[in-house]
């Protein structure tokens, strides 16, 4: 066989992964996001304020089958080719539901607050206040005030904007006091949510894909005014392909830090971006005003498996075999394929409350770092057996 140089190979087509060892160009993203968003582009919008549409809902009738599509439309381009964020005025206009699932929330919170162990993503854990999957725990809590706040036609119709058919909705609270510090600029779940050197290994189009699983979104639960930490937000940088490679960067956050923008809410609006629009949470610089939102993460229904495996009992019946050949081979391509092959090496969904990332981390541990994580420390199978039925478990509802 005549072997060729990597060089010589890679002249022929381009690589299908971006490199840790090329930084994106923040020249390109700085040109991408001077772009300016016109009036005349969004005709339903009723104003554009810092680059963001804003849309007056009390202008429109959900449930006219020409005036949804004409907005839908509108949205999809904003988030797809325009600048990728844009705020529904009374979205709640009735904000009755949002007092009563307050109420709901408080309790939560005050029935978790024992708990020390939750860590949070890109911010610091400390005086705010996080529900993870406060959708489940607003049902089980008060199924009444749970449908009446779940029944709105408009939240139906931004997520098919976006996501199509089939969608799930999952929502996690975030209330924070005055002083709350702001999170990190950083881009959204799927690959918002793996370190750059795991971004790496994913290739270039799925860095792109990848939005188009999510809609991230809030309902401002309290009036949002200037100072109290409003979502920052760079509009068009969701259309910086090397954006996931990019966010982390001390030059692109200093960018951000230098060019977001923050629009002021009112309790019941509503607020939607792509998910890898560059964004974080602002700072609380109040001082009596406690920010509340309902954080919405809506997934496309392509973000399954066609079908169910079950790891545990193919670990189970491997594992012997398996360690035998760790054991003569160390940790090969093979033993690293066969662990790909057969445990789950996606951590979500999960119960995060369960668990939780660790502090500083993005994600718990998955059934494949656990499985390589045994072979290295040499656990007996019963071990293995054993952290991988907790994992199931404290990932069930």
């Amino acid at each position: 066989m005549i072997s060729k140089s990597r060089d010589a190979l890679s002249t022929a087509v381009s690589p299908r992964l971006y490199s840790i060892n090329r930084p994106p160009s923040l020249t390109a993203f700085k040109k991408l996001c001077s772009e300016e968003t016109l009036t005349e582009q969004y005709p339903l919008s009723a104003a554009v304020e810092s680059n963001v549409p804003i849309y007056d809902l009390l202008n429109f009738d959900s449930n006219d089958p020409a005036t949804a599509t004409s907005l839908q439309d509108e949205w999809h381009h904003i988030l797809l080719s325009g600048p990728g964020v844009f705020v529904l005025r009374h979205m709640y206009f009735d904000t009755a539901p949002l007092e009563k699932a307050n109420s709901i929330f408080q309790k939560i919170i005050d029935a978790e607050r024992s708990s020390s162990s939750k860590g949070d993503h890109f911010a610091h854990h400390g005086k705010n206040d996080r529900i993870w999957n406060s959708f489940s725990k607003h049902g089980l809590q008060d199924p009444v005030s749970f449908v009446d706040y779940y029944s709105n036609h408009w939240l139906a119709l931004v997520s098919e904007a976006w996501l199509g058919p089939g969608y799930r909705v999952t929502s996690q609270v975030n209330i924070v006091r005055p002083g709350g510090d702001a999170q990190t600029a950083h881009r959204d779940y799927h690959l918002g949510f793996q370190t750059t050197e795991e971004c790496a290994r994913y290739p270039k189009a799925m860095h792109i894909a990848s939005q188009f699983l999510t809609l991230q979104g809030a309902v401002a639960h309290s009036d949002m005014p200037d100072g109290t930490g409003s979502t920052r937000l760079l509009p068009f940088s969701q259309r910086f392909e090397e954006g996931f490679m990019a966010y982390r960067l001390p030059e692109f956050n200093e960018y951000f830090l230098s060019k977001y923008v923050s629009l002021p809410l009112k309790m019941g609006d509503g607020i939607f971006f792509n998910p890898a629009l560059f964004h974080a949470a602002g700072s609380n610089q109040s001082l009596d005003i406690i920010r509340k939102a309902n954080l919405m993460q809506i997934s496309s229904a392509f973000g399954k498996t066609m079908e169910t495996i079950d790891s545990l009992i193919l670990i189970e019946q491997c594992w012997n075999t398996l360690k035998q050949k760790y054991d003569s081979e160390g940790l090969s391509y093979g033993v690293k394929a066969f662990v790909s092959a057969v445990a789950d090496g996606y951590p979500f969904p999960t119960n995060l409350d369960r668990r939780s990332p660790a502090p500083g981390g993005l994600a718990p541990e998955t059934q494949q770092q656990t499985v390589l994580r045994a072979l290295q420390e040499n656990w007996d199978k019963q071990h293995v057996l054993n952290i991988l039925h907790r994992i199931v478990e404290d990932s069930e509802a």
